[in-house]
C-alpha cells in the first residue's frame, strides 16, 4: 500500500484487481476544499488510457513489478522466447504482449522484461536498434538526399521510410517507438 502522495511516474497500481501504470500525475491544492491528485493512467496489458483523480493521501494498492534484462532467443510458434541474464531461466512471452516492438526484435538482443507474479507484462526495447536492409528500391538519377522517402524493408520484415540514397545491404538506426529512420550506422 501506497499514499497518492507517493506517486511517480512508471509506478504500477493494482485497481479493482488490474494493473495500471501511472502515466503522468499532478497534485493540485485548489483555493477552496480539499487537495487531490489527478492522474493520468495506462491499463498495462490492454494499453487504455483513462484519467482518475484521487482525494490527497488516499491509499492505493501497489503491484510489484520486476524488470529484469533478458535477451531474447528465437520465436516458437507465437511466443517468443526470453532468456534472463542472471539466472538463465528460458520464459514465454505471447506474441500479443510482445505487439509491435516484435518488428524490431533481433535475435541475442536485449530487451527489458516486466513481470508480475511470473507473468510477463510487456517489453522494452532499447529505444534505437540498428537494423539491415534487406530490400528497397534503387534511387532513380536525379534523386537527393533532401528529397522524399521511399519504403525499404529491413532484416526483421519491418517496414521503415528511409531517404532516397538509403540502398540495399546498408545498416541504419532506427526508432524502436515510432518506426523512424535515424541516420546511417
Amino acid at each position: 500500500m501506497a499514499s497518492t502522495n507517493d506517486l511517480k511516474n512508471g509506478l504500477v497500481l493494482n485497481l479493482d484487481k488490474e494493473l495500471w501504470s501511472v502515466v503522468e500525475f499532478q497534485h493540485v491544492k485548489p483555493g477552496k476544499g480539499p487537495a487531490f491528485v489527478r492522474t493520468t493512467l495506462k491499463h498495462v496489458l490492454s494499453g487504455k488510457v483513462v484519467d482518475k483523480t484521487f482525494n490527497a493521501g488516499t491509499k492505493v494498492e501497489t503491484a510489484t513489478v520486476d524488470k529484469r534484462t533478458m535477451q531474447y532467443l528465437y520465436q516458437d510458434g507465437e511466443d517468443y522466447v526470453f532468456m534472463d541474464l542472471d539466472t538463465y531461466d528460458q520464459i514465454h512471452v505471447p506474441g500479443a504482449t510482445v505487439g509491435d516492438n516484435a518488428n524490431y526484435l533481433l535475435a541475442e538482443a536485449e530487451a527489458t522484461v516486466a513481470l508480475h507474479e511470473g507473468v510477463p507484462l510487456y517489453i522494452e526495447l532499447p529505444t534505437s536498434v540498428f537494423l539491415e536492409v534487406t530490400y528497397t528500391e534503387p534511387g532513380l538519377q536525379g534523386d537527393r538526399s533532401t528529397g522524399g522517402t521511399k519504403p525499404a524493408t529491413v532484416e526483421t520484415g519491418a517496414t521503415v521510410q528511409v531517404p532516397l540514397f538509403i540502398t540495399t545491404g546498408e545498416k541504419i538506426k532506427v526508432d524502436t517507438r515510432d518506426g523512424r529512420y535515424l541516420g546511417r550506422s
